[in-house]
């Protein structure tokens, strides 16, 4: 009997987000990018709310990433996991008894 082909990928496809939100989203970090690149002042820090291009740029793509539930991108998600290092574990050098009790009277 054989598995089959299939993967669980195929057979339960992931949500994709809501087409009007994405679409907010993308123009949001749009239109921070543009305001961050072409304003100077948009470069700066506010008294109010802290590094302006964390919030025009970094956060409507951390919005936009959330959207698609944090997935990562597909050629990370498809690299192969390097091999584990099979073999004994470093064990720390121990120094003889009588050095110890030396050292403590």
């Amino acid at each position: 009997m054989s598995k089959p082909a299939a993967s669980s990928s195929r057979r339960h496809p992931e949500p994709t987000p809501d087409p009007r939100v994405l679409r907010c989203v993308r123009q949001a970090v749009m239109a921070g990018l543009a305001l961050v690149v072409v304003w100077p002042a948009a470069r700066g820090h506010s008294e109010w709310i802290g590094w302006l291009p964390l919030w025009l740029v970094g956060m409507p793509l951390s919005a936009w990433w959330a959207l698609y539930r944090f997935r990562l991108p597909a050629r990370w998600r498809n690299r192969q996991a390097a091999p584990r290092r099979r073999g004994p574990q470093a064990r720390r050098a121990r120094r003889p008894v009588r050095a110890r009790w030396s050292q403590v009277a």
